[in-house]
């Protein structure tokens, strides 16, 4: 079967070839009744563009890389899908890259789609600082928006979630419903959004008592680690772990069942980032939970709409909701909190 060209898609539909190339192109405005003119006969004869002579034609390969720090963390692969959809309908598809967590192959990875030709780049950095100069360079060539997680003021745009009211919602709750001694359970190194979450603890836990804020014990965002943390935890008898994201809640839900520890009776468990696996955890997990869509939204428009001003970075943060579920309040019912 041939393939069908621009000729005749405009013999069909009784409009010129340029006319038919603006409207499937969407690069000049056309009238209503033309444009859908052309899209009916294109849909009909079944055209469908030559993605590489655009490309060549325009310098713009309608594609978007994203990096990812590993894909088998649950929350990424739901950002992942928001973003797909939301570039999608922009007519723009994503290239996807894992680098497992290591500063070296995130930045081979964000050379290897610089080399694809990416218009733009989406990245969640692996580190704060390891990360900066592959993101500052790439930044320089390509626009770049920084997910989740930042590198530092000034070197890309970027969108995350307010850490730090999220912990303050949780530290809130926990007061409220008469925890004493909350011990918190992070993620080392230099991950801005372990160390938000960390240092919004630390500053927050100073309302428990002077104890609270050094009660702190730090691995990794990992299930095994929230196994681990409770065996180191456990004999002091905190009343409340606060940990920084589902997957460590999860591994210390676990772990305390193990135990015979009564949750939430004995010891509140408190996640971050309200993870699908959140709410089919036993007990059910409160968490904080982040708003996906809008972050994918709000990325998608920082891509879109660059600053008139050269060199100027924009970073946004987006508020947070307290999902309260049975790990910390007896049978406690879903209550979004705004913050």
């Amino acid at each position: 079967m041939a393939e069908v060209t621009l000729k005749d898609v405009a013999r069909a539909s009784g409009c010129s070839i340029a006319t038919v190339s603006r409207v499937l192109a969407g690069t000049r405005p056309v009238g209503a009744e033309t444009a859908r003119t052309v899209r009916e006969a294109a849909e009909r004869l079944g055209y469908r563009p030559n993605q590489v002579a655009r490309a060549l034609r325009s310098r713009s390969t309608g594609t978007v890389g994203l990096v990812l720090p590993q894909i088998t963390n649950p929350f990424f692969p739901s950002l992942v899908r928001e973003l797909e959809h939301a570039l999608h309908a922009g007519g723009r598809a994503v290239l996807l890259a894992d680098c497992d967590d290591d500063p070296l192959t995130e930045a081979a990875r964000i050379g290897a789609l610089l080399d694809r030709q990416v218009d733009a780049l989406f990245l969640i950095p692996v580190d704060e600082h390891r990360s900066r100069d592959a993101v500052a360079d790439a930044a320089a060539r390509v626009p770049l928006v920084l997910l989740d997680r930042g590198c530092g003021p000034g070197v890309a745009d970027s969108v995350a979630v307010d850490n730090a009211a999220g912990m303050a919602l949780v530290l809130e709750h926990l007061a409220a419903t008469g925890r004493r001694r909350p011990c918190f359970v992070g993620a080392a190194g230099t991950a801005s959004a372990a160390v938000e979450r960390r240092t919004a603890y630390e500053a927050g836990a100073a309302a428990f008592g002077p104890e609270a804020a050094a009660r702190i014990e730090l691995g990794d965002f990992s299930v095994e680690w929230g196994r681990a943390a409770v065996d180191r935890i456990w004999p002091a008898r905190p009343d409340a772990l606060v940990c920084a994201n589902d997957l460590i809640a999860v591994g210390a839900l676990q772990r305390l069942r193990q135990l015979g520890a009564d949750v939430p009776g004995e010891i509140a468990v408190t996640g971050f980032d309200d993870i699908p696996l959140a709410g089919l955890a036993d007990p059910a997990l409160t968490t904080v939970r982040q708003p996906v869509a809008e972050l994918a939204a709000e990325a998608t428009r920082l891509l879109t709409h660059r600053p008139g001003a050269p060199g100027s970075r924009r970073a946004v943060r987006l508020a947070p909701q307290l999902v309260i579920r049975a790990s910390s309040t007896p049978g406690g019912p879903l209550i979004p909190r705004p913050r």
